[in-house]
């Protein structure tokens, strides 16, 4: 192995490494960066009560620095805490990059690096945005200028997602010279015999099985898959769906199910998502706001066809017509693309096998590896 002094150092630095989309991105980043060529170091700070976190239940090998005093919240007192702590760390470390991670992490981290380490290289990724679904008009123009000022000291800037991007500069967050749009990145998927999963999950091995994956929080709207799944259940369509998650809603929606007998089985919180995928045959996502979806992604390598609202960079993923539906933001039109797959076995097979292979050409692993590591060594 290259000795630290040959190495270059990367310090990434995330507000909460909660189990999702950023963490498992950041993950697989810390595992798959050439450790010959890169001395890595992850900072994150602490998980909400009702998220799980990634680092202590699954990915477990990933070495890291916890500072409890960053969190998603604000607090003037906690964030100085935080500020003080990260300027330790760098000075420590000297880092030749910060990579910063997340809203938070990215405002206090690109500001405390340009003191503690003012030399090093600033990287920040938009793995979303939060201009759409978050925020009070007014809290939103205030984070857009916030976005723009440190945009202005950051060496570079990735988007997960080509409309990420441009809503980030639509609003003169960045520059196009500064920008670079990434995919993000997944292993291939382990499937399991898909009637063995559903009898693993006693689903009915006769319906067509409906997957949505994600958080139980109002940004996913969890009430708008609720609200299309009643709509199908009146008209009569024979289907069973599956929510593998939890959150802050998930009280809200095992209520609904239960009053509504709605034909819904909920999962909880799960680490391998393998055998619900496996036992799927449509893979659903009612978002206000996403960049390029992993759960999407993941659907696709799994040969699902996707129905998602048409939200952020999640074009990217979903191919409208050809790897499955994007829909409007309404209960109605999920309803509706629903139904269209769940009445037609082939229209899913053709759509499935579409999705797969675009997943494959786009969204593979070592492409994700090899974007990051030659940015890091132009930088």
């Amino acid at each position: 192995m290259a000795t630290s002094a040959e190495r270059i150092k990367v310090v990434h630095i995330v507000t909460r490494m909660n189990t999702g989309g950023v963490a498992v991105l950041i993950g697989n980043l810390m595992k798959g960066l050439d450790p010959n060529k890169f001395d890595l170091t992850l900072i994150t700070g602490s998980c909400d009560s009702t998220e799980e976190d990634y680092l202590e239940k699954i990915a477990t090998s990933i070495p890291f620095l916890k500072v409890e005093s960053l969190q998603r919240s604000i607090s003037p007192r906690q964030d100085f805490v935080t500020f003080i702590k990260l300027w330790k760390i760098l000075r420590t470390i000297k880092p030749d990059i910060v990579h910063t991670h997340t809203s938070k992490a990215g405002l206090i981290g690109r500001t405390v690096s340009r003191f503690a380490a003012p030399s090093a290289k600033r990287v920040h990724t938009f793995h979303g945005h939060l201009l759409d679904g978050y925020f009070s008009p007014v809290k939103t123009k205030l984070i857009t200028n916030l976005e723009g000022t440190l945009a202005k000291k950051t060496n570079a800037l990735i988007a997960m997602g080509n409309q990420v991007k441009n809503d980030l500069l639509k609003v003169g967050v960045g520059s196009e010279s500064k920008f670079r749009v990434f995919f993000p990145g997944l292993k291939p998927a382990v499937i399991n015999s898909k009637d063995d999963s559903k009898k693993n999950l006693e689903i009915n091995p006769s319906l067509a099985t409906c997957l949505f994956v994600g958080r139980l929080t109002q940004i996913k709207r969890p009430d708008r898959l609720l609200d299309a799944i009643a709509i199908l259940k009146s008209k009569g369509v024979q289907f069973e769906f599956l929510i593998a998650g939890d959150g802050e809603l998930s009280e809200y929606v095992s209520t609904r199910i239960s009053k509504e007998e709605l034909p819904v089985k909920t999962l909880g919180w799960v680490k391998d998502t393998s055998l619900a995928f496996s036992a799927s045959d449509i893979m659903v996502l009612c978002s206000d706001n996403e960049a390029v979806s992993l759960v999407l992604i993941e659907g696709s390598q799994f040969g699902l066809p996707l129905v998602s609202t048409n939200v952020g960079s999640v074009s990217d993923v979903v191919i409208d017509h050809s790897t499955g539906y994007l829909t409007e933001s309404t209960p109605e039109a999920l309803a509706d693309a629903i139904e269209k797959l769940v009445r037609d076995p082939q229209l899913r097979q053709m759509m499935g096998a579409a999705g797969k292979a675009h997943a494959e050409r786009y969204f593979s692993l070592d492409r994700m590896i090899k974007d990051h590591s030659d940015l890091y060594r132009s930088l």
